[in-house]
Order: structure tokens, then sequence, then C-alpha cells
């Protein structure tokens, strides 16, 4: 109880707080996103479980954020897979089959929104656990749990509202998909294995955030094509 009197402690706590909510805008759309074709109970338990699930998956992360973060080629399988994600957000679902449930349904929500977060938290816990270092050096692990887990209901609430913007605006949809393929792209160029080439023979790349462009440009264009190919397939069935 010595460290709650302590200064440190309260100012490390304020600031884990403050980075975390800067950081969870683009976490609130994936989880809008991967919610919005739920029945509406189900979309509630998807954003309460994932937010919480993803929560508890970045305070795992902090603790081994900079090891993992020094890992050649980790942010650019982390950059495929938010394209991927991205990606399968833009094409529309098709029509429940025999045998998949709405259990299954909000079990894949679950886990695209789990592994959306945790992709997008390699660069994300590398600031919180900076904000932790306000702190007394003793209390450090306490201060990232609480202020995380003080974040969750910001995070589950900011999911709310979105999900209620996209019903009004569904332009939302295709612009949340984008800004994956934009942060795909800006974490590719940092990646350890070719941060290097990037400097000395690509610096543009970055520096212009043309490979952030790019990455949001590929989503909707694979997006486009295959929302085409699921809209003939219909009418070819039909």
């Amino acid at each position: 109880m010595e460290m709650l009197s302590s200064h440190d402690f309260w100012i490390g706590l304020l600031k884990i707080i403050w980075v975390n909510l800067l950081l969870s805008g683009d976490n609130a759309v994936v989880i809008a996103l991967a919610a919005r074709s739920l029945p509406e109970r189900q979309q509630k338990l998807a954003i309460l479980w994932g937010s919480g699930a993803a929560i508890v998956l970045r305070i795992v992360l902090t603790v081994f954020a900079v090891a993992l973060l020094t890992l050649p080629w980790l942010k650019i399988v982390g950059a495929v897979l938010l394209v991927w994600i991205g990606v399968q957000l833009l094409v529309p679902e098709q029509e429940s089959e025999e045998g998949v449930t709405s259990h299954d349904n909000l079990m894949n929500a679950i886990r695209t929104i789990l592994v959306a977060d945790l992709v997008m938290s390699l660069d994300n816990v590398l600031a919180v656990a900076a904000a932790a270092e306000a702190g007394p050096p003793e209390a450090k692990m306490t201060l990232l749990v609480i202020g995380l887990a003080i974040s969750i209901p910001i995070v589950i609430f900011g999911s709310t509202v979105v999900l209620k913007m996209m019903e009004k605006f569904p332009v939302i949809i295709t612009l949340g998909a984008a800004l994956l393929g934009w942060i795909a792209g800006e974490m590719l160029v940092t990646d350890p294995a070719i941060v290097e080439w990037v400097k000395t023979e690509a610096q543009w790349l970055a520096s212009y955030k043309v490979a952030a462009a790019v990455g949001a440009g590929v989503v909707l264009l694979i997006g486009k094509v295959m929302t085409r190919g699921h809209a003939s397939k219909e009418e070819t069935v039909q």
C-alpha cells in the first residue's frame, strides 16, 4: 500500500491511461467492424469479451514487448495479417450454412478482434511500457495492469458508438478497412529485417507515408475484387 501514496505512482498511472486511450481508436473500429453482422445481443457479447480479452492480451504483450519487437519479420507477418483482416471485413458474409451456428459466428468475431488487436498492439504497447517508467520501478507491473484495466470500459464504449455509426453510415466500414491497411503499411517498413534498407534505399516509403497509403489501397482493391466475385457467384446461384 505504500506505493499508493507515491506521487510517481499516480503520475505513471495517469500517463498509462492517457496513452492507452489515445492508441485505442483503431482498436475500437476493428471491434465494431468484427461485430457488425451479429444479432444485437451477440454484438454486445462480442464487444464485451473481445475488448476484455484484447486488453488482457495487451498486458501480456507489454511484458514481452521489447523482445518481441526486435524479432525480424514479425511486423511483416503482422502487416500481412492486418491486410487479410481488412479485406475480410469488406467482403459480404455468406448466408449461414447448415452446421454454422450463431455461437460459431460469435466466436469468429471474437477471434478476429483478438488477432487484429494483438497485431496492432505491437507498437502501442511500447508507448504504454514507456509510460510505466514514470512510476516507481517496483510498481511497474501493477501500473500496467491497473491502467489498462481502467481503459476497458472506455474501449467498449467507443466500439459501441462506432457500431451505431456504421449502421447509419456504411462508408465507415470501408474507412475502417482502409485504416487497417494504412497501419499494415506503416508496420511493414519498420520491421527490423528491412528497416535499414528502407532508411538507405527507400526512405520515401516511410517518410511520405507511401507504404501506409499503398497498404490502404491494397486492402480496398482486393476487397472490391472479392466483393464483385462474391456478387457474381450469388447471381449464378440464383
